[in-house]
C-alpha cells in the first residue's frame, strides 16, 4: 500500500462502545475534516450518532437521533489522527487529500483494578486507522458502444393467441 498511511493505538484507556461509535462517525472523511469533528465534540458542539449502543440515550440537536460527546475517547483519537498525519508526511503523501478509508475499535486486555476480592474491570480498546490517498483525476466516462447502449427489452405481457 503506497498510497496509505496507518496509525495503531494498543490499550487506550477508553471506552471500546466509543471507540466503535467513534469509529463509525470518522470513516470515510477526509482527516482533516475528522479532526475538526471531533474537537467539536469535545467542544460539546457535535455529536457522535450512536447507532449500536444507543439504549437510554438522548437525541441530540439537529439531524443526530440518539448521541454523545464521549469527550475522552474524542482526544485520544484526534491525538492518533495527528499522529496518522505525521505518518502521512513522512511516506510522502499529500495530507490535503488523505481519507479514511478503516477505521476500526476493538476490545483491549481488562485487567482488575481496586481490591483483591471483588474487583473491577478496566476499560481498554485497541484502535486502528487506515488513511487513503484520495484520487483527485476525474475521469470522463467512456462512451458504450452502439450494440450495448440497445439491449432488448424483456416482454412482460403474454402475447395473445389467435
Amino acid at each position: 500500500m503506497d498510497k496509505a498511511a496507518y496509525v495503531r493505538g494498543s490499550n487506550l484507556p477508553v471506552s471500546t462502545k466509543h471507540c466503535r461509535e467513534i469509529a463509525r462517525f470518522i470513516k470515510g472523511k477526509e482527516v482533516s475534516r475528522a479532526i475538526t469533528l471531533l474537537e467539536q465534540v469535545v467542544a460539546q458542539k457535535t455529536a457522535v450518532p450512536f447507532r449500536r449502543f444507543n439504549r437510554d440515550v438522548g437525541h441530540r440537536p439537529g439531524h443526530v437521533g440518539p448521541g454523545r460527546y464521549p469527550e475522552k475517547a474524542s482526544r485520544m483519537v484526534i491525538s492518533l489522527l495527528k499522529s496518522l498525519v505525521a505518518n502521512a508526511q513522512q511516506k510522502g503523501l499529500d495530507v490535503k487529500s488523505l481519507c479514511i478509508a478503516s477505521a476500526i475499535a476493538n476490545i483491549a486486555s481488562r485487567p482488575a483494578r481496586y481490591g483483591r476480592h471483588r474487583r473491577r474491570v478496566t476499560k481498554r480498546s485497541h484502535f486502528e486507522i487506515t488513511a487513503v490517498e484520495k484520487e483527485t483525476k476525474i475521469e470522463p466516462r467512456a462512451e458504450k458502444p452502439q450494440a450495448q447502449q440497445q439491449q432488448k427489452k424483456p416482454a412482460h405481457k403474454m402475447e395473445k393467441k389467435q
